[in-house]
């Protein structure tokens, strides 16, 4: 079993979307714009960023 304290640089499988979305969330954005900035910042993946841009872009948001 891995400990993870002995590994700090380690991040679990998830933790860059779940990051992602927590700072969606804490800056109330829900826009395409923000789902870029969220892929560039935590390095998702295209299929990472697939699943935000279809459950946490609101319609109302989306202007483009």
């Amino acid at each position: 079993m891995i400990m993870l304290s002995q590994h700090p640089g380690l991040i679990l499988h998830g933790e860059s979307l779940r990051r992602a979305i927590r700072w969606m969330s804490n800056f109330h954005c829900h826009d395409r714009q923000a789902v870029e900035e969220a892929s560039l910042r935590f390095d998702l993946s295209p299929l990472e960023q697939e699943f935000l841009l279809q459950h946490f872009v609101f319609p109302a948001d989306d202007r483009r």
